[in-house]
């Protein structure tokens, strides 16, 4: 399981361009501010999740060992594309970053929520792994500051006074995450 060390590394970049179409992995991608991973489905106002709040759909995040998991327990050969969730990392304990902020290469995240499977996502992989990935689904997060994203990047929590001199709204315009 991932530790709860503020800093980890991006493995994996995976995309698509329109709901329910094979994942595709990239070794950089642009992060753009308000909408997400260029070229993904939802950066371009698609994806089966399209009609829910724009913060929770921009880019999503899983843990590579949470992936293994899931596949151990389920019998399968899950891959982490598999999962379509777009980054991939080590290291970091993802949960905790639910409502804090944080960088991923240049770009600055904000974890809006935990991302549950979905039967949507059975149905895709022929995997039963509802039950075995309740707990390991990753999160959603919001792009506010767009840069580009690498395979290998650091993945770091950070205080909110750092993010703020990163241009991170605070106050009134502070998002608000979603506890699922």
């Amino acid at each position: 399981m991932p530790s709860e060390d503020p800093t980890g590394r991006l493995l994996e970049i995976w995309v698509t361009g329109a709901a329910a179409e094979p994942m595709q992995r990239l070794h950089s991608v642009e992060a753009v501010a308000g909408r997400g991973l260029a070229g993904d489905r939802y950066a371009l106002g698609g994806g089966t999740w399209a009609r829910y709040p724009d913060l929770e759909k921009q880019v999503t995040l899983i843990d590579r060992e949470a992936v293994a998991g899931v596949a151990r327990d389920t019998g399968s050969n899950l891959g982490t594309g598999d999962t379509r969730r777009n980054l991939v990392t080590t290291g970091i304990g993802l949960p905790a970053l639910v409502g804090q902020w944080f960088t991923v290469g240049g770009a600055l995240l904000f974890g809006m929520k935990r991302c549950p499977p979905c039967t949507h996502l059975e149905r895709l992989t022929g995997v039963r792994l509802v039950k075995a990935m309740v707990d390991r689904g990753g999160i959603n997060a919001a792009v506010f500051g767009g840069g580009l994203l690498a395979e290998g990047d650091v993945v770091r929590r950070l205080p909110d006074d750092e993010a703020i001199r990163l241009g991170a709204p605070s106050g009134p315009d502070r998002p608000v995450p979603r506890i699922v």
